[in-house]
């Protein structure tokens, strides 16, 4: 049976990984390549992605896969988080390096576009959920500030598209990282160009749209002859991580949630066209790209970046594992502490848990007192958040749903996946881990014709990855209030 090999480039807000996916028949293998840290710089008090060192590390990966696995991949793609984006000037050079989107330019930015356009027409324009980082508030904060980087930039590539373009020397962008934008027309792949006109940003900025999997360029010839590969084809996939990770959901039907467990959680449903109404826009809901022309009804949860960052800064004193903090939530009174996970206070402060300690304080609470504390009071938030979702999500489309997949790296987490199971009463499935990154492999393949479908794809998830199922229990009062404070 012929094998086909894949290297999906998965970059994520902490870290990065070379993934090699090999296609036998209807199953599919997958080899951690390289795997390298990830994090925002602070340069004079703004927070800044490396993007140079990360094409370096993405580089060595393809060199370790050929050179040291002695396999010649196929094809590459890049998948990231969204939002962020790189300019060019008219000779296609990066002009600096990219803003992070935890950065506090865009503290006010919502506020001051809502004196041009009012949040409903926003909203209801581009059906995303409206949150200060998108990029639509990002370049409108450049333009606030008379950013001098403005003037001469020719185009702006988000993440993805950015990377490819390093690797290829095509400047393309992909469908599904545009929609994080809050620039798109709803479920299509163009611009809403008059909004964007009401908020000073030159429209001839944003470059033409494309559709996930299509092959856009070849390797240049520098990354060739750096890496020892073939020049072979740079694939546009799910450029949005979560867009790649939805595309191997391992379900044989539409009757599922998923929950894309990572330093965000993303809570939703697949739909065949975008849902945009009052009722949307009141419980904040977003609709983004999809590949094979679906569409992402979801609500992007502040996830495993809550624990993350308590466990940074109590590394100062001692570093915990992962397992040791999920058997110090298991040691504290459930739902004695609940916080909103999504309160902009968390988005990035500079002590967590002093942050967690004094929402909880302001509200009523109390002190949570040890580490243990702070840990099971943000498992227990976060499945609170997942149960009051799932519940908006039912108030907004009549799609079935009687399970849930947890998917992404979140997924070994046993006790959440069960707490989320008891919370919404649903069945929990956790797998496959490196959902992302099968994805962008998958939709590699279809782009090379291994493949047919979306249907076909989903098909080799089931048969290539063992998921893991959590029961829910009988409500009790260990299940906690409907949401969260």
């Amino acid at each position: 049976m012929p094998k086909h090999h894949y290297l999906a480039f998965d970059l994520g807000a902490s870290s990065g990984r070379a993934i090699l996916g090999t296609l036998a028949g209807s199953k599919l293998q997958l080899t951690e390549i390289h795997r390298f840290a990830n994090q925002m710089q602070r340069v004079n008090g703004h927070y800044f992605w490396n993007i140079f060192s990360l094409f370096q590390e993405l580089k060595k990966g393809l060199a370790i896969c050929v050179k040291d696995f002695g396999i010649q991949p196929e094809s590459v793609a890049v998948d990231t988080w969204g939002v962020d984006f790189v300019q060019l000037d008219a000779n296609g050079m990066i002009l600096s390096l990219p803003y992070a989107y935890r950065d506090s330019r865009t503290d006010t930015a919502m506020d001051e576009l809502f004196k041009l356009i009012p949040r409903e027409e926003l909203y209801l324009q581009t059906g995303i959920q409206l949150m200060q980082f998108n990029s639509l508030f990002q370049l409108f904060a450049m333009v606030k500030e008379q950013n001098p980087l403005l003037a001469v930039t020719r185009q702006i590539l988000f993440m993805p598209d950015a990377l490819n373009y390093l690797f290829s020397g095509a400047a393309r962008t992909e469908f599904t990282i545009a929609s994080t934008s809050q620039m798109l027309v709803p479920g299509a792949c163009k611009w809403q160009k008059e909004l964007i006109a009401k908020a000073g940003i030159p429209i001839d900025l944003l470059g033409e749209i494309i559709r996930p999997g299509q092959v856009i360029g070849q390797l240049q010839a520098d990354v060739v002859a750096e890496t020892g590969s073939r020049p072979i084809p740079v694939v546009a996939v799910g450029g949005h991580d979560t867009a790649s990770a939805i595309a191997s959901v391992p379900a044989d039907d539409k009757n599922f949630a998923y929950i894309s467990s990572g330093t965000w959680s993303i809570f939703g449903i697949e739909v065949s066209q975008p849902i945009v109404s009052e009722k949307s826009m009141e419980l904040n809901f977003t609709n983004e790209g999809g590949v094979e022309g679906t569409t992402r009804l979801l609500k992007n949860i502040m996830g495993m970046w809550l624990i993350q960052e308590c466990r940074r800064i109590w590394a100062r004193e001692y570093e915990y594992s992962w397992p040791e903090m999920v058997d110090l939530a298991q040691t504290a009174e459930p739902f004695k502490f609940v916080i909103d996970p999504d309160d902009s206070r968390f988005l990035n402060p500079e002590n967590m848990p002093e942050t967690i300690v004094a929402y909880c304080q302001e509200n009523g609470q109390g002190r949570p007192q040890s580490h243990a504390e702070i840990i099971r009071c943000i498992y227990d938030s976060l499945a609170l958040k997942y149960r009051k979702t799932l519940d908006e999500i039912r108030q907004l489309s009549d799609q079935q749903i009687d399970r849930i997949y947890m998917i992404g790296g979140g997924c070994n987490n046993d006790f959440l996946n069960q707490l989320t199971a008891d919370a919404c009463q649903l069945p929990v499935y956790a797998g496959p881990t490196e959902a992302t990154a099968t994805g962008n492999i998958m939709m590699q393949a279809k782009a090379l014709g291994q493949v047919a479908s979306l249907t076909e794809i989903r098909q080799v998830v089931r048969n290539s990855f063992q998921l893991k199922e959590f029961t829910p229990r009988k409500p009790d009062a260990n299940i906690g209030p409907a949401s969260g404070r």
